[in-house]
């Protein structure tokens, strides 16, 4: 099984994290996409250790990039099996830095193919997350929630409305299913806002992280 790393950021304020938050990136990217979002929470989570693993696999749609799985095929069914093939990976790295630092408070902030990791991982994980964050991504494998679905956690959908690489309808299914499955949704839709983190997503993200960490302590 690989092993994962990426880069890392934190505690803004030095010192022992009390709280671990992973942010997983999209496909044909890495976590250098993502850890720059890091001293933006780090206002709000000063305490917190941001980390962004690399995916496990090189994307197979570009000469660069790690994908999560193949987007190659848009059948549910294959992406379903993608995502269940990569999620113990990615529960596997998160388990070890929990460990590693002596904690059981982390979230999930996941962009576009990073979002569906973080959904389809967070509701499964033997270890809960606090929160999930849900950006410009979709919600695999909804029909498997209710006998799946081991965690409860609150959860942010966030999604530009002129995206045109994951549409927002995607997210907006999201979030019916996810409220159907009895799970607390908050939901942004951003006009004007195209694939990509806007700042009414990310100032909410922060918001709800704050709180669930406070509520956790």
């Amino acid at each position: 099984m690989a092993n994962l790393s990426g880069p890392v950021w934190g505690p803004g304020q030095g010192g022992a994290p009390r709280q671990l938050v992973f942010l997983i990136h999209g496909l044909g990217a890495d976590g250098r996409d993502l850890i720059d979002l890091a001293p933006y929470f780090a206002e709000m989570l000063p305490h917190a250790l941001f980390l962004a693993p690399d995916a496990p696999f090189p994307c197979d749609m570009a000469p660069f990039g790690r994908q999560w799985f193949s987007l190659r095929s848009r059948d549910p069914a294959l992406l379903e099996a993608g995502a269940r093939h990569a999620a113990p990976l990615l529960e596997g790295f998160i388990e070890a830095e929990l460990a590693r630092w002596n904690l059981a408070d982390y979230a999930l902030l996941g962009f576009s193919q990073g979002a569906m990791m973080s959904l389809f991982t967070g509701l499964r994980s033997a270890v809960p997350p606090r929160a999930i964050l849900a950006y410009s991504g979709a919600l695999l494998a909804p029909q498997a929630l209710a006998t799946e679905a081991v965690n409860r956690p609150p959860i942010l959908i966030a999604h530009g409305e002129d995206d045109d690489i994951v549409p927002v309808a995607y997210s907006h299914d999201a979030e019916d299913q996810l409220r159907a499955a009895g799970l607390a949704v908050a939901s942004i839709y951003e006009p004007g806002l195209g694939h990509g983190l806007g700042e009414a997503g990310l100032q909410a993200g922060a918001v709800l992280l704050a709180r669930a960490f406070q509520e956790s302590e």
